[in-house]
């Protein structure tokens, strides 16, 4: 993951100033040691296994010498820099922004286009990342957090995290062709189905949940029947919805629902910051 950032454009903070973010403590004493890639991913960075891989191809430095072992330990006083970036343990945010169009699902972009982190980044002062992608083109419900092994899991496909979708296409999608995504179709990558489906209520298209995040599943599944996608929406990840969010704004997760995820995922619950 590049340090290099871009140079960011003033943004009014477009969630209501009075929230404050659910912040989860890191239980570290100050001399404890911790295992180096466990501390970079509790520095929000990447998975502990993307974490390996960093230090395999010596990306590493702790107090300005390279590391190459993966039992290497440190602690909070030590000086932890991965690509020239240096990490801290901050405590665990956790962020669900309604992602409009056209937004980029990056940390930044070298053309100068709308990210989701100018979304929230200037608003919260805080480092996050998002949780998996959506593309381009596709709008709503995205995560953002500093948990990297949280987020790695939500990623994983082991865990079967659920995404359901408003699908809009440019043709009516008949009652056989529902059928038979829920049945399974057969991709290039393999076969894939719909784990529920129905008809949106009131206008064409489709409510279609799928417990995979291959890439643009959903569009390819469209595909698949000769027909295009012209509107796609996420509404749902992991049990959570935008009730209350809307377009291009963004809230701060609830406790309940930041163990809820992890519990999902079979981590533990967390300890929170005392306001």
């Amino acid at each position: 993951m590049s340090s290099r950032r871009k140079k960011r454009r003033p943004r009014s903070n477009k969630q209501d100033p009075k929230q404050t973010p659910n912040e989860a403590n890191q239980d570290y004493d100050k001399d404890e040691e911790i295992r180096i890639n466990k501390f970079i991913a509790h520095a929000g960075l990447c998975s502990r296994r993307d974490a390996d891989e960093y230090v395999e191809q010596g990306l590493v430095e702790v107090n300005g010498e390279v590391v190459t072992q993966h039992g290497t330990k440190v602690t909070r006083a030590d000086e932890v820099k991965v690509d020239g970036q240096t990490l801290s343990l901050e405590p665990f945010v956790y962020i669900l922004l309604n992602k409009p169009k056209d937004t980029i699902t990056t940390t930044d972009d070298p053309r100068g286009r709308d990210t989701v982190m100018d979304k929230i980044e200037d608003a919260t002062g805080k480092r996050v990342y998002p949780v998996g992608r959506l593309d381009r083109h596709t709008m709503g419900l995205l995560l953002l957090t500093n948990d990297g092994d949280l987020a790695h899991r939500l990623m994983h496909p082991s865990y079967q995290v659920r995404k359901t979708y408003e699908v809009e296409t440019n043709r009516f999608l008949t009652d056989d062709e529902l059928d038979e995504m829920v049945s399974g179709i057969q991709l290039a990558d393999g076969e894939a189905s719909a784990y529920r489906l129905s008809r949106l209520k009131g206008r064409d298209g489709i409510l279609l949940s799928i417990m995979e995040g291959r890439n643009r599943l959903v569009r390819r599944m469209i595909e698949y029947f000769d027909a295009e996608v012209t509107k796609l929406k996420r509404v749902e990840y992991a049990g959570l919805t935008l009730q209350g969010v809307k377009m291009g704004r963004w809230r701060y997760l609830k406790q309940k629902e930041i163990n809820g995820l992890r519990k999902l995922v079979k981590l533990d619950k967390l300890n929170f910051r005392k306001k």
